[in-house]
């Protein structure tokens, strides 16, 4: 079984996949943890991501593992406590806008699903990654209840108007993607979040599959 989540950043997929991978007893994918391993290994050696050509060829040798328990480790190292640094969450969306590397990212993510059932959530899963899942949902929220929740995360350094104006760029980029753009699929079930709990949401997935 495999239930697809897409949505912006900040509108909860991360945590509700996970809740909903533990009430179903099935493993959680994060598929934006890829890229910003990814981004991780980029920053780290000092790679133009600009040079395409270059990034694709040095990202094809990069060795990404993914553990039970939603850990990535990059090259032998746990890299999973850093995803969300600030100097990642600059650069992941243009790295991931590099098409090349979304079928890197999406063929590993196949391929861990073929002995597996899961929940993954990400910006292109209903549409580009597994587009005959069994159930798939959009999650939404405005850009201001999502540059809130960030900011009270406090993982941040930013200002609330800097993670606000971050989210905004992050969806223009997200939108206009060349490849796995991120949008509604037709048969998605969409759920604005902006005004509901984690449990709240969770609840409605759940009477979905149901």
């Amino acid at each position: 079984m495999i239930i697809a989540i897409d949505g912006p950043a900040g509108t909860g997929k991360s945590t509700i996949a996970s809740i909903l991978a533990e009430k179903l007893n099935i493993t959680f994918l994060n598929s934006g943890g890829f890229y910003r391993t990814l981004t991780i290994a980029i920053l780290d050696a000092g790679i133009d991501y600009s040079d395409e050509e270059k990034t694709v060829e040095f990202c094809k040798k990069q060795k990404i593992e993914y553990t039970k328990e939603s850990h990535f480790i990059l090259n032998g190292t746990d890299v999973t406590a850093h995803l969300h640094d600030d100097r990642v969450a600059k650069n992941v969306a243009q790295v991931s806008a590099i098409v090349p590397i979304r079928h890197l990212v999406n063929d590993l993510m196949r391929e861990i699903t073929k002995s597996l059932s899961i929940v993954c959530e990400g910006r292109d899963m209903t549409t580009v990654v597994f587009p005959n899942a069994e159930y798939k949902v959009y999650l939404d929220a405005s850009a201001e209840v999502r540059a809130q929740r960030r900011f009270d995360q406090g993982v941040s350094s930013l200002s609330f108007e800097e993670i606000k104006q971050s989210i905004i760029e992050r969806d223009e980029i997200d939108k206009n993607k060349k490849e796995g753009a991120l949008k509604i699929a037709p048969d998605a079930l969409y759920i604005d979040t902006s005004t509901l709990t984690i449990d709240n949401v969770c609840e409605i997935i759940l009477k979905q599959i149901s």
